[in-house]
């Protein structure tokens, strides 16, 4: 038999392999439409937005008339505020949308490669099946099916790590988010003391770093949100990872055009710190599973060791 033993197992983990990535392509294709669908709507309020700027800065009746009643300043300041927040919104929709069509080609030429391992495995099983027939025992048909097991178990550890891996890069992220709020708080209470330019400049070097690692996280999240589309678990948690994605959102729509007032940072930390919460739970839910399988494995192994010695030659 052990001529088809390795054969099997390493056709089992391909096969295995390409199921996990059907399911993750599957969810890719689920996210990328809905993507899309954010990205073609975030351009149209971008230009909307863009043209509101360009008619107050030209010849509009509308800019003679805040002119007039002297809010000109003001009211443009504000279109300009929401042009910015618009396109910072639309650019950060656009990176995650490259990201998931990257993976989802990725994704593609790893399934082209894998395309036969389901007939070969299928194949290779009905040949060993035959002979074990051949052979009689009783003893040989259960190994076959604990080996089974076994193999299947070893992917659901794999899968899992992959998944706490995802996991663990987003916050690690986070609490790169978290440090730059907390030092853009610290200069932000210097300059409320009367710390001038300065501390104004260093607080804003501050936010546009959260900015960025932000647009970084999104991405991350929508990956471990993909990790976990094969890693069969309840299902509030996979809408608990639907809530957090639209964490962005929120911090683009309530910071952007207000960083001066301190109070907004410090929702923002809170707002940081929640999804902080809901990946740290994640990781922990996975860890369980993790370690459920581990257990099983070394259960079945036992069971392998039980019936050799047991077996009568």
């Amino acid at each position: 038999m052990a001529i088809f033993d390795g054969q099997l197992q390493e056709l089992h983990e391909k096969l295995s392999q390409k199921k996990s990535i059907e399911a993750k392509r599957k969810e890719l294709e689920t996210q990328k439409k809905e993507l899309e669908a954010k990205v073609s709507e975030l351009r149209t309020i971008m230009l909307n937005e863009q043209d509101d700027v360009a008619k107050l800065e030209g010849r509009s009746l509308t800019a003679f008339f805040y002119y007039v009643i002297g809010k000109m300043d003001e009211k443009l300041t504000k279109e300009r505020e929401e042009a910015y927040a618009a396109a910072i919104k639309h650019d950060s929709a656009v990176s995650e949308l490259n990201a998931v069509e990257t993976d989802i080609k990725k994704f593609g030429i790893q399934l082209y490669e894998l395309r036969n391992c389901e007939f070969e495995y299928k194949r290779l099983l009905e040949q060993k099946q035959e002979a074990l027939k051949q052979a009689g025992t009783s003893e040989a048909a259960e190994l076959l099916a604990i080996e089974e097991n076994i193999a299947g178990l070893n992917i659901q550890q794999k899968e899992i790590k992959e998944a706490i891996s995802a996991g663990m890069r987003a916050r690690s992220i986070i609490e790169g988010i978290e440090k730059h709020l907390s030092d853009a708080e610290g200069w932000g209470t210097w300059d409320m003391l009367g710390g001038g330019l300065l501390t104004d400049l260093a607080k804003h070097s501050h936010l546009d770093e959260a900015q960025k690692k932000i647009e970084e996280l999104q991405i991350q999240l929508r990956r471990f949100k993909t990790e976990l589309a094969d890693v069969k678990i309840s299902a509030d948690v996979h809408i608990s990872i639907d809530g957090f994605l639209r964490f962005a959102d929120y911090f683009f729509d309530g910071l952007i055009a207000d960083w001066t007032v301190m109070d907004k940072i410090s929702q923002a930390q809170s707002e940081v710190e929640s999804v902080k919460r809901k990946v740290e739970n994640m990781i922990s839910r996975l860890e369980g599973m993790r370690s459920t399988a581990e257990r099983k494995v070394e259960s079945e192994k036992a069971r392998i060791d039980a019936i050799v010695l047991g077996a009568k030659m």
